[in-house]
């Protein structure tokens, strides 16, 4: 019986030397950072070729990076394994998808969610953000998922 995820699974290629039908790490980032470099060739082509081909190609590029983006969110989300988050969080980084842990920060809640308060008599640490209770992302400049955080707040 595989422990591997249905939508992991890829049928051996001929002569592979991994009989697993896993895709490795590497493949994942690479078939993510192609979407990604596939939607700036075809968004620098677009005024280029009048026909609406480029158009849906870079559509369904765009979407299916996004699908991939937050199937990698859904595994950070539930993941045991230090290095397993630390591996999907390079590999986001790789594309432009950051993490956000805004610890000791002040609190702006444009770009923050309050999931807790913990009081302080510091005046100074009235109003930081004193830990990351689940980590935000950011894709470029878009925040994808506010980080959830603990706020100091003055007694």
């Amino acid at each position: 019986m595989s422990r591997v995820p249905s939508w992991f699974r890829r049928e051996p290629e001929a002569g592979a030397d991994d009989p697993t039908g896993e895709i490795p790490g590497a493949s994942l980032a690479k078939l993510i950072e192609e979407a990604d470099g596939t939607a700036a060739a075809a968004d620098a082509s677009k005024s280029d070729v009048s026909s609406g081909v480029v158009t849906s190609e870079l559509e369904r590029a765009l979407s299916d990076r996004q699908a991939l983006i937050q199937l990698c969110l859904y595994a950070l989300d539930r993941a045991r394994s230090g290095g397993v988050v630390e591996r999907l969080e390079q590999g986001l980084a790789g594309i432009g998808v950051t993490a956000v842990r805004p610890d000791g920060q002040r609190f702006d809640p444009a770009v923050h969610e309050a999931g807790g308060a913990v009081a302080t008599d510091d005046p100074a640490l009235d109003g930081l953000v004193a830990e990351t209770e689940v980590v935000g992302f950011n894709d470029h400049d878009r925040l994808l998922r506010p980080p959830i955080v603990t706020v100091y707040t003055k007694r």
